[in-house]
């Protein structure tokens, strides 16, 4: 368990019931759930075990009926719609498996529009959107539109997007849905990048088994519980670059100690 320094995402005994047909129905039970910041983590569940009900609660467009959800150190579990609001334009990234791009604007254009609530001058914008689109790889499409772009292509768009405020965290809901395997595997060849590189927590929800084994944690969902946890692949590539970190700073020490001795 993180101290709470290093938590992004922390949810604490939350329970979530509907009322269907005058019967009150659970989707999540008492529901615990810590995510440090630059994890990477996949959700996984069969249809009805409460993966977009966690979903919704996470992204804060959804309020536990009981429990406390704390966002970046903020408790949003009882805040108000128009706080609600903020936290999902500052602290969260989006990304879709629809994409959820608009057709008529560019793909300059479409990253841009999350940028207009803050305080930015156009230009500022311009610079931003082009800056995330060439680090997604899309340097030189800026102003294609969606309809001239490839469903790679077009997600990768979207996920630009979704880093537009720096968020604190990015979800995303079976974002290789609607991708073939070998677009599937770039997508998650970037995120496991952008990760790792950049630090960027990410949750993704799937249903995909080749998707969840790329990343650091697979939680496995099943009647409105985590029931399961394993580690995916990427745990023991970090694992290796931290065992390297490690051994570059000991050298790094023992050459100081070397230095600082002969020049006693």
């Amino acid at each position: 368990m993180s101290s709470s320094g290093d938590t992004v995402l922390s949810i604490q005994g939350v329970s979530k019931l509907y009322n269907l047909k005058r019967q009150k129905t659970a989707a999540l039970k008492e529901l615990d759930l810590e995510v440090r910041k630059g994890e990477f983590i996949a959700i996984m569940g069969r249809s009805g075990s409460g993966k977009t009900t966690l979903l919704n609660i996470m992204s804060c467009l959804d309020r536990p009926t009981a429990g406390k959800v704390q966002l970046d150190g903020v408790d949003v579990t009882e805040m108000s719609e128009s706080g609600l609001n903020a936290i999902r334009r500052d602290k969260i990234g989006f990304v879709f498996q629809s994409y959820n791009l608009l057709p008529y604007l560019n793909a300059r254009e479409n990253v841009e529009l999350a940028l207009e609530s803050k305080k930015r001058t156009k230009r500022e914008r311009n610079a931003r959107a082009r800056e995330l689109l060439a680090t997604v790889g899309l340097e030189g499409k800026e102003e294609n539109r969606p309809q001239q772009l490839s469903g790679g292509e077009q997600q990768r768009v979207a996920i630009a997007r979704a880093l537009a405020n720096d968020p604190a965290i990015v979800l995303a809901d079976e974002l290789t849905g609607n991708l073939d395997g070998e677009t599937a595997a770039e997508i998650m060849k970037f995120l496991v990048k952008l990760n790792t590189e950049r630090g960027t927590t990410i949750i993704v929800v799937t249903h995909d088994e080749s998707v969840a084994s790329r990343t650091e944690r697979i939680l496995y969902l099943k009647g409105g519980q985590i029931v399961k946890e394993s580690g995916g692949n990427l745990a023991k590539t970090k694992e290796g670059l931290q065992r390297h970190v490690a051994r570059l700073e000991e050298a790094r020490a023992n050459e100081k100690e070397e230095n600082a001795d002969g020049t006693i």
